[in-house]
C-alpha cells in the first residue's frame, strides 16, 4: 500500500511538472552590460537546478576525501578490534579445552585492543597457572590493575592459591575479598578447600554448615566435611572433659546421631570415666542408624557391676536384630562384665554362630578369646585353649 501510495504521487508529480512546463510561456532575461541573455523559465530552471546539484556533488566529493583518513584510522581500528576480540574467544575455548599454551598464547593477541586487555590476563593467568608457571600467572595477574575487576582478580588468585595448596595465600587474599564486603558462595567454597588444607577444622565445619544450609554442597560431600571435622575436634579435645563436653553440645542433632561422630565420641568419653554419657549418645544415635561400630562400643560405655540397665537395653535390641552378631557380641562382654557366665557364653555362641565368616574374621577372633577369658574364670583350662587356638588361627 505504501508503494502504490509513493508512485502515484510520482506519476502525479510528472504530470504536474508537464502540465507547467507546457503552460509556461514566461521568460528570464539577463543584462550583462553589453550583454543580454534571454531564457526560457522552464530552461533557467532546468540550469539552476543542474548548478545546484553540480556544486553538491563537488561539495560531497570534497568532504569524503577530507574524512577519509579518519575513516581509514576508524576501519583500522575496527579490525584491530574484531580481531582482539576473535583471539579472546578464542582463548576462553582453548582454556576449556585444556590448551593452556594456546590459550596463553591467544590471550596475549586478544591484549591488542585495551578495552579487554585486562580480561585477556587473567585468562592468561589461569592458563599459566594450569601449565605450573608461577611467575608468568603473577605476571599476568599484576596486570590486571582496574578497580571493577579488582574482585575478579582477587576471588581468582584465591582459587589458583588453593589449588597450589598455597592455602595461607588464599586465605589472606580471601581477607582482602570480605574487607571488600564480598560474601559469594564460591569465595567461601575457596575458604574451605584452604581451611582443609591447613586443618582448621573449626573453621571447616562452620563453612560445611553455612554452604549446606544455602545448598551450595553436595549433601553427601558436606557429610563427610562434617565427620571428618568433628572427628578431629574430638580428637584434639579427648582428654579434657569439659572441653569434650562443650563440644558435644555445640553439635546439631544430626551431626550427634552419625555413627562415624557418635562413635569416637562415645569412646573418648568412656575413656574419660562419663560411661553415662557415653552410653546415651551410642543410645540416641541407634535410634537413628543401626551400625556395627555403634553397637560393639557400647559395652565400653557399662560402669563396672552397673551394668544391668545396658543388658536390658541391648535384649530389647535383640528383639529387632535377632540374627546381630555384633550385639550378641555386645551382650556377652556386658554379662561377662557382670560374671553372668552362662549368658555370656551363649551369647558369645550366637555372636560366632551368626558371625560372618569372611566379612567379620576380626569379631570371630575377639568372641573365641572372649570365650577363652570366660572358661578360665570359671576354672576349665582345656576349653579356654581350644579357643585360644581358635582365636589364633583366624588371627593367622
Amino acid at each position: 500500500m505504501r508503494l502504490l501510495f509513493w508512485v502515484a504521487i510520482l506519476f502525479g508529480g510528472a504530470v504536474g511538472l508537464a502540465l507547467f512546463t507546457q503552460f509556461n510561456q514566461s521568460n528570464v532575461v539577463l543584462f550583462y552590460p553589453p550583454y543580454r541573455v534571454e531564457l526560457s523559465l522552464n530552461l533557467a530552471l532546468a540550469l539552476l537546478l543542474l548548478a545546484f546539484f553540480v556544486v553538491w556533488t563537488i561539495l560531497t566529493t570534497v568532504r569524503h576525501l577530507s574524512e577519509m583518513p579518519a575513516r581509514a584510522a576508524a576501519y583500522r581500528e575496527r579490525s584491530r578490534m574484531n580481531r582482539a576480540q576473535a583471539a579472546l574467544r578464542e582463548a576462553i575455548e582453548n582454556l576449556f579445552a585444556g590448551r593452556f599454551a594456546r590459550a596463553e598464547r591467544t590471550a596475549r593477541e586478544a591484549q591488542a585492543w585495551p578495552e579487554q586487555a585486562q580480561t585477556a590476563a587473567l585468562i592468561g593467568a589461569r592458563a599459566a597457572h594450569r601449565m605450573q608457571e608461577t611467575e608468568r600467572r603473577d605476571a599476568w595477574m599484576a596486570q590486571v590493575t582496574d578497580p571493577e575487576r579488582e574482585q575478579a582478580r582477587l576471588v581468582s588468585m584465591a582459587e589458583l592459591l588453593v589449588d597450589a595448596r598455597d592455602a595461607e595465600g588464599a586465605l589472606e587474599t580471601i581477607a582482602q575479598l570480605q574487607s571488600q564486603g564480598s560474601r559469594q558462595i564460591h569465595v567461601q567454597r575457596i575458604a574451605l578447600r584452604a581451611h582443609q588444607h591447613l586443618k582448621n577444622w573449626a573453621e571447616v565445619l562452620r563453612l560445611a554448615r553455612s554452604l549446606e544450609k544455602r545448598n551450595a554442597l553436595h549433601p553427601v560431600l558436606a557429610l563427610r566435611l562434617k565427620q571428618m571435622a568433628c572427628e578431629a575436634l574430638l580428637e584434639e579435645r579427648r582428654h579434657d572433659s569439659e572441653a569434650l563436653h562443650d563440644l558435644w553440645r555445640s553439635l546439631s542433632a544430626d551431626e550427634r546421631r552419625a555413627a562415624r561422630i557418635a562413635e569416637p565420641a562415645a569412646r573418648y568419653f568412656a575413656a574419660l570415666g562419663r560411661q553415662d554419657e557415653a552410653r546415651k549418645i551410642v543410645e540416641d544415635a541407634l535410634k537413628v542408624n543401626w551400625d556395627s561400630r555403634l553397637v560393639l562400643r557400647y559395652a565400653e560405655c557399662a560402669e563396672p557391676g552397673h551394668a544391668l540397665p545396658q543388658i536390658q537395653q541391648a535384649e530389647k535390641w535383640l528383639a529387632q536384630h535377632p540374627v546381630d552378631a555384633d550385639l550378641y557380641y555386645t551382650l556377652g562382654m556386658l554379662c561377662l562384665g557382670e560374671k553372668l557366665w552362662g549368658k555370656a557364653q551363649a551369647s558369645f555362641e550366637r555372636a560366632l554362630k551368626y558371625a560372618d565368616g569372611d566379612l567379620q574374621k576380626r569379631l570371630r577372633v575377639r568372641a573365641h578369646l572372649a570365650l577363652a577369658r570366660l572358661y578360665e574364670e570359671t576354672e576349665r583350662p582345656e576349653e579356654a585353649q581350644r579357643h585360644y587356638r581358635e582365636s589364633a588361627m583366624l588371627a593367622a
